[in-house]
């Protein structure tokens, strides 16, 4: 006999199964964008003011970047977004990347490994961007592409170069990320 119009009851394990994909896929969504520093201390207007020397600046660059690392990304891609809202093959190109960084960047809360070696995070967003990039290039919206990348890279220059790192506390992990020499976390540097 056939039951054509009935729902069968043997699928409700595979539903169960979607509806726990999309639970912790919406709990990694939570944890990942906890990982970034809140907006409103990345725009505190009291943390603001010019640097007194190039050196002064440099270090606020090295140590902005470590900190504002993922709220950065987030701002360049969205300046991104918007120079591409023309193009509309470009758009589906980076809807695909978005998605491959929120797998691979935004939401991953393991360690990345690769043929048994542990992948590091800033390797996994040179990799990323370079990537993003090639793709973008290859839908012939390339001065688009250059405008919103020198724009977003020119923002965020100025951002790092005028936010004070007073307030910021960061980890030696972090300051490690973009220390040379003798500015090792730690060391004292007067200004």
């Amino acid at each position: 006999m056939a039951s054509y119009g009935t729902i069968p009851t043997t699928a409700t394990s595979g539903t169960s199964s979607d509806l726990e994909f999309v639970s912790r896929a919406k709990q990694r969504l939570k944890a990942g964008l906890a990982t970034r520093v809140p907006w409103r201390l990345m725009f505190d207007f009291h943390s603001f003011n010019l640097p007194f020397n190039f050196h002064e600046a440099f270090s606020r660059i090295k140590n902005n970047l470590a900190y504002f690392r993922m709220n950065y990304a987030i701002i360049l891609l969205i300046i991104l977004l918007l120079s591409l809202l023309w193009h509309p093959i470009s758009l589906i190109v980076l809807a695909a990347m978005l998605a491959v960084w929120l797998f691979l960047y935004f939401l991953r809360d393991e360690p990345l490994f690769f043929f048994g070696r542990l992948i590091d995070d800033r390797v996994v967003l040179a990799v990323l961007a370079v990537l993003t990039l090639a793709f973008l290039f290859l839908t012939n919206a390339t001065l688009n592409i250059l405008l919103s990348i020198l724009i977003g890279a020119v923002l965020v220059l100025i951002h790092s170069a005028v936010r004070k790192t007073d307030d910021l506390f960061l980890d030696e992990e972090a300051t490690a990320v973009f220390t040379v020499g003798s500015n090792a976390p730690g060391s004292s540097t007067s200004f």
